[in-house]
């Protein structure tokens, strides 16, 4: 193609059946087949992290045929079209031998007519987000089209030697984003090591300091509303898991109420700035974020609200206490089963924390202050990259870069 063509996503597929295929419905991979090793079971955190070595699901050979429709092979796309939507990833050359599973759709490209890093590009696009999942990706959307209408989504597409053009620019600016995120997981990591310095390894507590309940140095520990809310379309914004999963409290891809039920539900749980959020139910429970706003919200049943005492602790040193090994190590003795993770507030409220004296606590807050200035300063500079990322997204696949 020497210029820009008008086709479907299933004229640049292997072919109909297999190169755009979900994974198997309907129990076709059993637990009880799963061995310790052979042949993998990819899964939707493979596209939503690009990381092809995590994992720990295998079949044997002989099933491996049997679903051998759904396998991958390098070059191939893994999309993410259950719960987290529109996530892309390309297979790597270094890849186990696998299928996919039934929250991923795997798009085998013909090599002669698009690239696939291209295609993933051209994927993560809101337009073809939106035309694919009739949502931007990464929005928890129950309804995912049929493939029969997947398949006949349209795009523009240039010649192989325009797409790895436009690919080597994206990808540039992408390593940049890249990087920056990498400093801020550097910094959010010292806050850590920080502690340890400090105060030492809360599980060992070489320097015998003073253990505590958490109830004991809170004012108040509680949750959001258990009730699903009436979302609207803007008003006050309402925080879930995965508002604070990094570590910061994030108002990004949030979803709103009406300022009616916010101060409603508030009457019970007003977080404030200096509180904690602390994550207590599905597979990121136990982490902790430090509320660092004034901005108006509301929280979730999910999202456990943590009000410090600050006569007795100080609240950035509390947030780095309840991110440590030894306070995850307690929750995760109370996760029982093998239904979705819950955390329950008595247990909570019973967390084991370590209070050094308000003078040792002092200093690690302004240790902190620091690091979190620094934090600001990369979070600031990503935001640029990420408006610049989006501008050249935009003009490249519209022809104009």
């Amino acid at each position: 193609m020497s210029r820009w063509e008008n086709v479907t996503l299933e004229d640049v597929t292997i072919d109909g059946s297999h190169g755009l295929k979900r994974g198997p419905f309907g129990g076709a991979i059993k637990k009880d087949s799963f061995v310790p090793d052979g042949y993998k079971i990819y899964e939707q955190k493979h596209a939503i992290y690009g990381d092809f070595d995590s994992g720990s699901y295998f079949i044997t050979e002989t099933r491996y045929r049997e679903l051998k429709s759904f396998a991958v092979e390098p070059g191939d796309l893994i999309v993410s079209c259950s719960g987290t939507l529109g996530r892309v990833a390309v297979v790597p050359p270094t890849a186990k031998p696998g299928i996919i599973n039934q929250a991923l759709l795997r798009i085998r490209p013909k090599s002669n007519l698009v690239s696939s890093r291209f295609l993933k590009m051209l994927l993560e696009t809101p337009d073809l987000q939106s035309r694919l999942f009739g949502s931007a990706g990464g929005s928890a959307i129950k309804n995912v089209k049929p493939l029969s209408e997947i398949r006949q989504v349209q795009f523009q597409l240039p010649s192989l030697h325009e797409q790895e053009r436009i690919a080597e620019i994206l990808d540039r600016a992408e390593e940049l984003r890249s990087k920056r995120r990498e400093a801020i997981a550097q910094l959010d990591s010292l806050t850590q090591a920080i502690f340890i310095e400090m105060f030492g390894d809360p599980v060992t507590n070489p320097k015998g300091i003073k253990v505590v309940r958490l109830s004991e140095i809170t004012t108040r520990i509680t949750d959001g509303v258990h009730q699903k809310p009436n979302y609207t379309e803007n008003g006050v914004p309402f925080i879930s898991v995965k508002n604070i999963t990094t570590g910061s409290l994030k108002f990004e891809d949030c979803k709103f109420i009406s300022l009616d039920d916010h101060l409603k539900f508030t009457k019970r749980c007003k977080a404030e700035r200096l509180d904690i959020l602390y994550t207590k139910v599905g597979a990121t429970y136990g982490r902790p974020a430090l509320v660092n706003t004034d901005c108006e919200f509301s929280i979730y049943v999910s999202v456990c609200l943590i009000k410090p005492d600050k006569k007795l602790i100080d609240p950035f040193f509390l947030n780095a206490a309840l991110g440590t090994t030894a306070v995850k190590s307690q929750a995760d003795r109370k996760i029982k089963g093998i239904g979705v993770p819950d955390l329950h507030l008595d247990q909570i409220q019973n967390f084991l924390i370590p209070l050094p004296s308000m003078k040792e606590q002092n200093e690690f807050a302004h240790r902190v202050e620091a690091v979190e200035k620094l934090k600001a300063a990369h979070r600031a500079s990503l935001s640029e990259l990420d408006a610049l990322f989006a501008s050249l997204q935009h003009r490249a696949f519209r022809g104009e870069l």
